[in-house]
């Protein structure tokens, strides 16, 4: 056969949503390149993107469905499709006559593959009518809140402006690891003259490459930005013109400022010194355009939400929001213009229950342990690794006690699947069909199918199709999930004239040669549009927050766990060309918390709080803060262990706060001493 180049596009949660050519002779993968035709990545792969031949056909991929007896014993025992499906669809309709209905079904699914046919887990079990469904967004939604309320809508600009600003100030992020991509559009502005400033607790990767880097003391963004805003405002050097026409909330945000902020409590809180805050000011002020970067990071802690909308404000006030190659970024959230047919695939009605129950997805485990009448029995879990990713993981071991069913779609026997009763050996996007649009740059690509499935690999959409046809064959009319229609079917469906129009296609087959941005005058946002200023009350919310939360003492430290170069949470940790062996877990300190526990590097340590315990080894950080300990996502004994997150306000306010965890630290088995 001859060699065949293929489109594929990276589905992974990362700001990249790549363009690859796959490079398949006689049915295997044998090479990836990037796509050059895909304006964003423009022909390159990060270190993850080039492993994916050996990611795709690594000996440990799931291969067969499998099933566990009893749950977490490791006596797995290989079963067919059939006798999966068998299992599945029984345990479904036996729970729906149980308590006439399927509320006690539930599914569990996030971002382990973006790619749209991927809501075919949700139009799978939105076709069984009203049962208990997630909502909201553990990683973008406090900043997407601020965002909105700020600017009433999306907003983030095209990335590939980068390369034209003068000024470029990265706010809580770390791009030089998590989006290797846009570094090239940092270094050709650079190229240019533009400076790079780089805002951040962590003395990062990217910080080493700015031409002036604040270490900032974690949650404290907000007082930053409003410091600037003071020194601006006193001096007279802010827009005047743009604040009276497009600015909403001046008045009470300039007299706050004025009256009940000073330059003192910005240092005290922040720990940045006075002639830092005036040259950032300096140069927000004087140079033109500036754009404004806001991380992911920022928002997680509980004053995160006004942080991001006081530097919302601080880009409004210096102009730089509506000028050419100026602007601010933080994500955007198109996916949402597509029909996202699947996502909104309607269900049977039922004749007492309107709605699904519905349950934020960033407490799912407590929410669901409140559940009654009837409580929830089934869990399908698709794209996820909770047990080495979510919180309150010993909310999740009560709420597995519960369950009567557990079922895992993955690619890999993940920490979760080790939990469950059934596993599902999940497709890679080189075995499926899809179509994708990424949350960060504004490119809508296509995912040909490249190869026969690993063994017997499925993917979301046929699955759902499979079981489907399964539970009517059981019970007819169970399901209305439309099982004959093919992945181009559901593509079509996408491609609506007007999404074609804005993306300048006549159908899927542009696509195929190669991807199609979204027209630049659909994503500017408008010189007249109007930006809500933070207002004073939140101000005094944040205010208050931070100060009790700095009268914390029992545990005196603070977590962070920052992604890894080459991994993205648990994805890709068991691939070889990437990780070297079972690596013990590194915990970083710094200088005075070493001296006060009289620890040295490469000591084994645990570090804990109330709520767990993991073990690792020291490395000394000489330029890490001193009340900070920075360790690592998932692995062998997961950080997340740690993290216990109850809000305390509208859960679906927020994303969740993992960097308000605290903990302590000692050497390793001297509370055995």
């Amino acid at each position: 056969m001859k060699l065949q180049i293929i489109r594929n596009t990276c589905p992974r949660n990362c700001y990249g949503t790549c363009g690859i050519l796959s490079y398949v002779d006689n049915g295997k993968l044998i090479k990836v390149t990037g796509d050059p035709n895909h304006g964003f990545n423009q022909g390159r792969l990060c270190a993850k993107g080039y492993a994916y031949t050996q990611y795709v056909y690594h000996p440990d991929r799931l291969k067969f469905p499998m099933i566990q007896k009893p749950r977490g014993s490791g006596n797995w025992t290989r079963i067919s499709w059939d006798e999966a499906y068998t299992i599945i669809a029984n345990k479904m309709i036996e729970l729906n006559q149980r308590y006439g209905s399927n509320l006690a079904l539930g599914y569990n699914k996030f971002s382990g593959n973006l790619g749209i046919l991927h809501y075919a887990t949700e139009g799978m079990f939105n076709s069984l009518g009203p049962h208990t469904k997630t909502f909201g967004n553990p990683c973008a939604q406090t900043g997407r809140l601020a965002i909105k309320n700020s600017f009433g809508d999306n907003y983030s600009s095209v990335p590939e402006n980068m390369a034209n600003a003068s000024l470029i100030v990265i706010w809580g992020s770390n791009p030089a690891v998590t989006n290797v991509h846009q570094m090239k559009f940092i270094y050709e502005a650079r190229r240019k003259g533009a400076k790079l400033v780089v805002i951040d607790p962590i003395y990062t990767e990217t910080a080493k490459k700015a031409d002036l880097y604040i270490q900032i003391k974690p949650g404290t963004d907000m007082w930053l930005a409003l410091g600037i805003a003071k020194i601006l405002i006193e001096s007279g050097k802010y827009e005047e013109g743009f604040i009276e026409k497009q600015a909403l909330g001046w008045d009470a945000f300039k007299t706050f400022l004025e009256k009940n902020l000073t330059i003192t409590e910005v240092i005290e809180k922040t720990g940045i010194p006075l002639k830092a805050i005036e040259e950032l000011t300096s140069l927000y002020y004087s140079i033109k355009p500036t754009v404004t970067w806001i991380g992911l990071g920022l928002q997680r802690s509980h004053f995160g939400k006004s942080g991001i909308e006081a530097i919302n404000s601080l880009a409004a006030m210096t102009g730089n929001l509506s000028i050419p190659n100026g602007g601010l970024y933080f994500v955007h959230f198109d996916v949402e213009q597509f029909p996202l047919t699947l996502l909104n695939h309607r269900g049977p009605d039922h004749p007492a229950i309107p709605y699904s129950r519905e349950i934020d997805i960033s407490d799912f485990s407590e929410s669901a342990l409140s559940l009654q009448n009837p409580p929830l029995k089934l869990l399908w879990i698709a794209s996820r690794n909770i047990v080495s990713q979510d919180q309150n993981l010993k909310a999740w071991e009560e709420l597995n006690k519960q369950m009567e069913l557990i079922v895992t779609v993955d690619l890999f026997m993940t920490k979760t699947a080790e939990q469950s009763d059934i596993v599902l050996p999940a497709a890679s996007h080189f075995e499926e069909e899809d179509l994708h649009v990424g949350y960060w740059h504004y490119w809508l690509s296509i995912n040909q199918k490249a190869i026969p499935p690993f063994y017997e690999a499925k993917s979301d959409l046929t699955i759902a199709r499979e079981l489907t046809t399964k539970l009517n064959e059981l019970s007819p009319g169970f399901s209305n999930f439309p099982a004959d229609k093919e992945p181009i079917d559901w593509i079509k469906e996408e491609l609506t004239p007007e999404m074609m129009e804005l993306y300048n296609i006549e159908s899927y087959k542009d696509l195929l040669e190669g991807p199609h941005q979204k027209k630049k005058s659909n994503i500017f946002w408008e010189q007249e549009e109007q930006i809500r200023l933070l207002s004073p009350e939140k101000i005094a919310e944040g205010e208050q927050f931070h100060d009790a939360l700095a009268k914390e003492n029992e545990f005196p430290y603070q977590l962070l766990t920052p992604q890894k170069l080459l991994k993205i949470h648990s994805q890709y940790e068991m691939n070889p060309w990437l990780h070297s062996g079972d690596q013990e877990m590194m915990i970083e300190i710094s200088d005075d918390i070493a001296r006060s526990h009289n620890l040295q590097d490469k000591m084994k340590v645990e570090v804990f709080n109330e709520h767990g315990m993991i073990t690792g080894r020291v490395r000394i950080n000489k330029l890490l803060p001193k009340n900070i300990v920075l360790a690592p996502q998932a692995g062998h004994d997961p950080i997340n262990q740690l993290i216990y997150v109850k809000n305390e306000n509208d859960q679906s306010e927020s994303s969740v706060f993992f960097y308000d965890s605290r903990v302590k630290i000692r050497k390793w088995g001297e509370a055995h001493v």
